[in-house]
């Protein structure tokens, strides 16, 4: 038997707080049990779980592991658009002329992540191969 990931544990300094952002950048809730002030919140999304930990130091350095998003029912531009809004701030930009690339942002509390195409603007691109993010 192997083992599977069961969620991905992010460190915060406000675990509700921050929850309730990617709760909304991946279109569903906190838990139900979870409140304003918890230590720990779930944020359980297609495909993946989020488990946001409030810990008392802040984050020191660029992460090592990210979230790479895939916009289900909007363009990547639209999408950055969207979570720029939300408060995410845009940390580098490697979109290209030709449709291709990514935009890295920070959420609220500076964790990077990349905005990629969507599956749509993926299918329409007549380039044939090329990296999206690293």
């Amino acid at each position: 038997m192997t083992s599977r990931v069961r969620h991905l544990t992010i460190d915060s300094t406000d675990a509700y707080r921050l929850g309730t952002f990617w709760a909304e950048v991946l279109g569903t809730t906190v838990a139900p049990d979870d409140n304003p002030g918890d230590d720990e919140v779930l944020v359980a999304a297609d495909g993946i779980t989020l488990l946001f930990v409030t810990v008392p130091e802040p984050k020191p350095t660029k992460n090592r592991l990210h979230v790479d998003l895939e916009p289900q029912d909007r363009t990547r531009e639209e999408e950055i658009t969207r979570l720029l809004t939300l408060g995410a701030t845009l940390l580098s930009d490697h979109r290209r002329p030709d449709g291709l690339g990514w935009a890295t942002l920070a959420d609220i509390e500076g964790n990077e992540f990349c905005v990629e195409r969507s599956r749509a603007e993926r299918s329409s691109s007549t380039p044939a191969v090329a990296a999206e993010a690293p």
